[in-house]
């Protein structure tokens, strides 16, 4: 059986990459397939023998590395690829790898990471942040139209879709009027054992964007004085560190090894943007970690209020003042054990039986 594996990008490694990952070690003679790759940031998980990228890398670095620039011609490049040789095609899509064209033989499914959300329900916020003049904008609007044109017509290409939770199998359902199964993503849930103590600092881990609303939780612990360490790095990282007193602390990026020191020893968790899933808030519960998330998307299915963690209902300061205050004030009665214990509900191992009894059931 001739198996190939497509994903929109390898640019760095994020959640959806190592699900990719995943794949790739089950079947490791299938050729992945991708509209972009950064060979130095991905290189060592996805060779670039194996990798087939798509004719956008021959336009210069300086435009693939604002790839945001080339997004009216990802559907062409897509599509592109010929895949009719293959008897099944797995596509890790947030974007745009659901739309591979393949053969009327083979079995194609869809682990779905979340239908494009640029192009649905966050177009709007999309189309604010983006600091361009008028022109520039209407531009970006009319492609994000045509885009979203294009992902109506082929969100039917697959012939199943696995949703990374439920609520992306909501938003499956809703924007493409499909059915699909949920599967949750797996978690390196084995990086460290539960720990019972902490060195009286909270934490967050994950790319600096505004999308991920952490000024919130900077502007908070300035305005409490607690000790918070922010991990990872992106565009907003100069930005919350000119707003971000004493006691805070931003990292960077850095080692697995670190960061797994970091989770052991932190005092909770904090999670301050919608997610489809949320990985590190699971990775953090894996260590035994209560967690503070914003009440929406993922959290709501990772996280159990007074047993894991709490959750705030707005992005505001206030809001989240007051769950933390719970989670404070509750701090006896999160025990490590049984935050681990649901973590473990996420697990690698998991991930590989149920994905493996879907295809199985799917080549059937």
């Amino acid at each position: 059986m001739k198996v190939a594996i497509i994903t929109d990008f390898l640019v760095k490694m994020g959640g959806a990459e190592k699900v990719v990952q995943k794949f790739a070690e089950y079947y490791p003679d299938a050729p992945i397939f991708t509209l972009l790759y950064d060979e130095k940031k991905c290189g060592e998980f996805f060779p670039k023998e194996r990798v087939k990228v798509s004719f956008l890398r021959r336009f210069p670095g300086f435009i693939r590395k604002r790839y945001k620039l080339l997004l009216g011609l990802m559907p062409y490049a897509i599509e592109s690829f010929d895949l009719m040789k293959y008897d099944l095609v797995i596509s890790s899509s947030s974007a745009f790898a659901h739309g591979v064209i393949t053969s009327s033989e083979s079995t194609h499914i869809c682990y779905c990471h979340s239908p494009m959300r640029y192009a649905w329900d966050y177009t709007h916020k999309y189309l604010d942040e983006q600091k361009s003049n008028w022109l520039m904008k209407k531009i970006a609007k009319d492609t994000l139209f045509k885009v979203r044109e294009w992902d109506k017509i082929v969100a039917d290409r697959p012939d199943y879709y696995i949703a990374n939770s439920k609520h992306v199998q909501k938003r499956i359902n809703k924007f493409y009027r499909l059915s699909s199964e949920v599967i949750y993503p797996p978690v390196k849930v084995d990086r460290c054992e539960e720990s019972w103590t902490h060195e009286d600092y909270f934490l967050i881990v994950g790319t600096l964007t505004p999308y991920k609303k952490i000024d919130l939780a900077v502007n908070l612990f300035n305005k409490i004085g607690k000790k918070l360490v922010i991990v990872g790095g992106g565009p907003e990282l100069d930005f919350l560190k000119s707003i971000a007193g004493p006691n805070i602390v931003l990292t960077g990026k850095i080692s697995d090894q670190e960061l797994t020191k970091y989770f052991r020893d932190c005092r909770a968790f904090i999670f301050t943007c919608e997610e489809d899933f949320g990985i590190s808030m699971v990775e953090a519960m894996a260590c035994g970690k209560p967690v503070l998330a914003y009440g929406v998307g993922g959290a709501k299915e990772t996280v159990i209020p007074g047993i894991t963690g709490e959750l705030f209902e707005e992005q505001t300061v206030e809001s989240m003042e007051n769950a933390l205050g719970r989670l404070i004030v509750n701090e006896n009665k999160y025990k490590p054990e049984k935050i681990r214990q649901h973590a473990m509900k996420f697990s690698e191992e998991r991930f590989e039986k149920e994905f493996k009894d879907f295809v199985k059931n799917a080549l059937k």
